[in-house]
Order: C-alpha cells, then sequence, then structure tokens
C-alpha cells in the first residue's frame, strides 16, 4: 500500500471540501448558488466546461473502448461530444445569456409552459443517472486500487459521493467550478506525465503506431452494413444533439461573466479536449507521444469585425476611396 499516495488523495479531498466552504462563504443568493452568480472569466468557464466533458468515463472507459473498436467505436465522445460544443456556441450560447435564467428546466417554463417544464426536467434527471453512476463507480474503483482492497468499491463510492456532495451543497456552482480548474490543472499535467513514461516504456511513439495501423484501430466509418450504420449514427447524433439541452452545459453558459465569453469558449474547449481526449486513449493503450499536444494549441481568437457605417455623402472624398480590386 503506497501510504504517501493515499496521504496525498486525502489532502487532495480535504482541499476540495476548504473550497468548498470558501465558496459557501461568497453564496449570497440563488444565482450564486445555481451560476456563481455569472461571474466567472474565460478561463473558469474553460475548465469547468472541460471537466464536465472529460471525467471518468472518458479517462477510465473510453480508452478501453478504443482498444476494442478503434476510433469507430468511440464515435460519441470525443466526436459527438465536441460537435455538441460547437453547436452550443454556434447557435445557442449567445441567445441564452440574454435570457438570464437559472436552469434550462426555466428556459422550458418560459416558453412552453410549466408542464413541458416538470416533463423535460425528469427526462434529463433520467439521463443523468448513468452518468452519474460511471463517476461515483470509478471513484469507488480508485479507492480500492489505493489501498489494495483495504477499501471495497462500495465504500469507496459512499467516501467520494460524500466529499462531493458536501463541497457542492455548501458552494454551489462557485464550489464546482473552482474545483473544476484545480482538478483539470492536475489532470493535463498529470496525462502529460503519463504519456512521456508510457512512450518510453512501449518503446517510443513510432511503436505504438505502426501497431496501432496493423490492428486498424484508426478507422473512423463503420462497415457498410445496416445494423453497423445506424449504430455509427445513432450514437454520434445521441451525444451530439441530445446534449445540448442538458443543464450542465446551460449551466456553463450562463455562469460566463458577459455575453462574449460564452459563445466562443465552446470552440477552444472542443478543440482541446477532442486533442487531448484522443491522445489519452492511444497513451492508455500504450502510449501517445506526448508531441501530439502542439495540436490542441488553438488559434488566438480574434476580435468580431465592428460593423461598417457609411459616412455622409459630405466627408466622402475621392482620395479616401479604395481602388476596386
Amino acid at each position: 500500500m503506497n501510504t504517501t499516495l493515499i496521504v496525498f488523495v486525502v489532502l487532495y479531498l480535504l482541499g476540495t471540501l476548504g473550497i468548498g466552504v470558501w465558496a459557501g462563504t461568497r453564496v449570497k443568493n440563488t444565482s450564486d448558488f445555481a451560476v456563481a452568480g455569472r461571474s466567472l472569466p474565460l478561463i473558469m468557464v474553460v475548465t469547468t466546461t472541460f471537466a464536465t466533458w472529460f471525467g471518468a468515463e472518458t479517462v477510465m472507459g473510453l480508452p478501453a473502448k478504443f482498444v476494442q473498436g478503434g476510433l469507430n467505436a468511440v464515435v460519441e465522445d470525443p466526436f459527438g461530444a465536441g460537435l455538441c460544443l460547437v453547436l452550443v456556441g454556434a447557435f445557442f450560447a449567445a441567445k441564452l445569456y440574454q435570457k438570464n435564467l437559472l436552469t434550462i428546466g426555466d428556459f422550458y417554463r418560459q416558453r412552453f409552459g410549466k408542464g413541458v417544464e416538470i416533463f423535460c426536467s425528469l427526462a434529463i434527471i433520467l439521463s443523468y443517472l448513468g452518468w452519474v453512476a460511471a463517476q461515483v463507480t470509478a471513484l469507488g474503483l480508485v479507492f480500492n486500487i489505493l489501498t489494495h482492497g483495504a477499501m471495497g468499491p462500495q465504500t469507496g463510492m459512499v467516501v467520494g459521493l460524500l466529499a462531493v456532495l458536501v463541497y457542492v451543497v455548501i458552494g454551489g456552482f462557485l464550489a464546482v467550478a473552482w474545483t473544476d480548474f484545480i482538478q483539470m490543472i492536475v489532470l493535463v499535467i498529470g496525462l502529460a506525465i503519463i504519456a512521456i513514461s508510457a512512450a518510453g516504456l512501449a518503446g517510443g511513439a513510432g511503436a505504438v503506431l505502426d501497431v496501432a495501423s496493423k490492428r486498424d484501430l484508426g478507422r473512423f466509418l463503420p462497415e457498410p452494413s445496416f445494423t453497423q450504420l445506424a449504430m455509427f449514427i445513432g450514437s454520434g447524433l445521441t451525444m451530439m444533439l441530445g446534449s445540448i439541452p442538458q443543464q450542465d452545459v446551460f449551466q456553463r453558459v450562463m455562469s460566463a461573466k458577459d455575453s462574449k465569453t460564452g459563445p466562443w469558449i465552446w470552440r477552444r474547449t472542443t478543440i482541446s479536449g477532442c486533442c487531448l481526449s484522443s491522445s489519452w486513449k492511444t497513451c492508455r493503450w500504450s502510449c501517445r507521444s506526448s508531441s501530439s499536444a502542439h495540436c490542441c494549441r488553438p488559434s488566438r481568437a480574434r476580435r468580431p469585425p465592428r460593423c461598417w457605417r457609411p459616412r455622409p455623402a459630405s466627408s466622402r472624398t475621392s482620395s479616401s476611396r479604395s481602388a476596386p480590386a
């Protein structure tokens, strides 16, 4: 049993509880609790969105699916999930932010009435059961592995779930945003270290990519049969379209400090998340060269062009007119 590692994990959990208590002192109303008072800066929205789409099922579950079926088996995440964020940023984020709502259920009530709000809220709750179960199960598995079986998976699930509930109930979404910020720093650094170490153990990224090529793990399109095509399209569309009207996405849109932060933040998160997720799948199989992280650097955001307004005719001069192209 690695006592040092367990001590660090315990300190980490205590730190998250401390963040929850600190965040609780800043919660003054419902808006502070639900959407962090609509005050999160760009970097905080990036990390909390990234954390939501890079959870336990991505780190521990999807690599196994990739090994078994290649890219074809993981069409829903990161590809479907990434396109979901692109669609949210392109068509929904700015318009939803202007409505100044707290939950996606509020939008349904405002647009369609109380009955639709209740029905959709119940559907959202049911849709989260599998996702939450994956996170809790992963927590129990981590504690079980860390203690070499001294703590059972069920006990680990209870301990981890209680820790999460405490800081969420006390600090609300502000506590979630801060813990996500810290967790993403730890996650990215940790995955980078693992990628470098695994590359050395596997004999270099070239050897791994050769084996991946022989096993055809890079094949994305399914077999040309009705069943395979239906499963492929259904998996992608379910994640891509089904995740748009969800509370976690809506909450992160509404938590941004202004309407300019939300719409284009999803593109940056999507690029980095898809690249890191794809690299992690290959790394978990054996290794993925850390040089692949270079593709995750999104281009610097540009300011949107200002609207052109024609000057009065009296102020125009022939010298100010540009020559035709």
